[in-house]
């Protein structure tokens, strides 16, 4: 199965405390991941797993943040997996080509979060959901950046002004487990 990786990654992030929303959501997930075994395609429908990098500064007072052009939002980095089973060299793929940032560190191999969030209808694409593997990594601040086609603006922002600038459950969720990290 090509998302045996991901199923995996679900079953352990399960394991996890998790706050109820997540928790369902991940749930959802599984049963989603285990229903469609094309679920790393982004011609799947109803929806596809992507992979996102909550890249943070090393002292983990600020993360990088990219002022998406379609969404018109301030977003972590993330992507399509586009075929590709390892969802962490996903989410770190697609951090480097909207930041140009490098190097980036993954913490860990396994989920730092997990969200399913709704993409609207756009042009011929109908909406659809992004099943979003998040993974934590940390970066320097001072290393360059390069905006992407993808990206309006990137910028290193504080975690406690990530609210104002996307006011999301799932963002919240990102600070305070960035918070939570010993």
């Amino acid at each position: 199965m090509p998302a045996a990786s991901a199923a995996e990654l679900l079953r352990a992030h399960a394991l996890r405390p998790l706050e109820p929303e997540e928790a369902a959501m991940v749930a959802d997930a599984r049963a989603f991941v285990s229903a469609h075994p094309d679920c790393l395609e982004r011609t799947c429908r109803p929806g596809h797993l992507t992979g996102s990098a909550w890249i943070v500064s090393p002292d983990r007072r600020r993360t990088l943040l990219t002022h998406h052009r379609k969404l018109d939002r301030w977003l972590q980095l993330g992507g399509h997996a586009d075929g590709q089973a390892d969802l962490l060299a996903v989410a770190a793929r697609e951090a480097k080509e909207e930041s140009g940032l490098e190097p980036i560190l993954a913490a860990s191999p396994a989920l730092f979060d997990f969200d399913r969030h709704w993409i609207p209808a756009r042009g011929a694409e109908p909406g659809h959901w992004h099943y979003d593997f998040r993974f934590l990594f940390t970066a320097d601040p001072a290393a360059a950046l390069a905006i992407s086609s993808e990206s309006k603006d990137l910028a290193w922002v504080e975690l406690e002004r990530v609210r104002a600038l996307n006011p999301e459950a799932s963002i919240g969720r990102l600070v305070r487990k960035t918070r939570l990290l010993p």
